[in-house]
């Protein structure tokens, strides 16, 4: 997987939203493994913006993806 730019929550919830499809689970299944709600996950894809960053973490560690900083 190459290293894409997120600029905003839209982008995330878009990464997120194919990772999840990529692994076949539901948002159900996604919010079971990661225990957050299954609303969680469905305003993360969307892309909202007041997101908890702890329920973020827990959501790309169970679908395997991981959060870099780096300089421009």
């Amino acid at each position: 997987m190459d290293l894409l730019p997120i600029k905003d929550s839209n982008e995330l919830g878009a990464a997120i939203r194919g990772r999840r499809h990529e692994l076949k689970l539901t948002q159900e299944e996604l919010a079971d493994v990661a225990r957050v709600t299954v609303r969680f996950v469905s305003e993360l894809e969307r892309g909202k913006e007041s997101a908890q960053f702890a329920g973020i973490r827990r959501v790309l560690a169970t679908l395997g993806l991981d959060l870099y900083v780096k300089p421009r």
